[in-house]
């Protein structure tokens, strides 16, 4: 029997698809007067969906640089984009003629500073700005959920100044 569940393993192995990645751009503002994070959530074209700007790797574009320019071309956002990506999440990607695969998003955090009036997608989606719990309740991946909430704890904890006399977070 062990011999069997083997086979049975490297058969499966042989037929999986390797996990695609894309590039997802987490655009976000921060409330000055009451320091709160608000994040932008817009639709797929597709099912309507809540979602993040995200896409597939592009020639001659890091991947930070791929995630802004999708920002651009679905929700109309610019602004700096971190180098590094504060997370990552998996989902089942539909294709054309009902084939689904797996995929890795990579999110970079994109600090908007332009909201643009005219876009390559403009038009096609919905876009909100939301909190990031409303964010996480809005968006169906239990990985982009939880990375929204971190998220906002992570930009709190770094834009909270420190207090002068040493008591900051006491």
């Amino acid at each position: 029997m062990n011999i069997l569940n083997r086979i049975v393993s490297d058969v499966h192995l042989m037929f999986r698809r390797p996990v695609r990645e894309q590039y997802g751009a987490l655009c976000y503002r921060v409330k000055k007067k009451r320091p709160t994070v608000e994040v932008l959530v817009i639709t797929s074209r597709d099912t309507g969906r809540w979602v993040i700007p995200k896409g597939w790797p592009m020639d001659g574009k890091s991947a930070s640089a791929a995630a802004a320019r999708e920002a651009w071309e679905e929700a109309g956002v610019k602004g700096t984009i971190g180098a590094e990506p504060v997370g990552s999440y998996h989902y089942m990607k539909g294709l054309p003629h009902g084939l689904k695969v797996d995929c890795r998003v990579r999110v970079f955090p994109l600090a908007v500073d332009d909201v643009c009036k005219n876009f390559p997608e403009k038009g096609e989606r919905r876009a909100e700005w939301v909190d990031c719990a409303e964010a996480a309740s809005r968006v169906q991946e239990p990985g982009l959920k939880t990375l929204l909430l971190a998220f906002e704890r992570k930009i709190l904890g770094e834009t909270v100044p420190d207090a002068k006399n040493g008591t900051a977070g006491a």
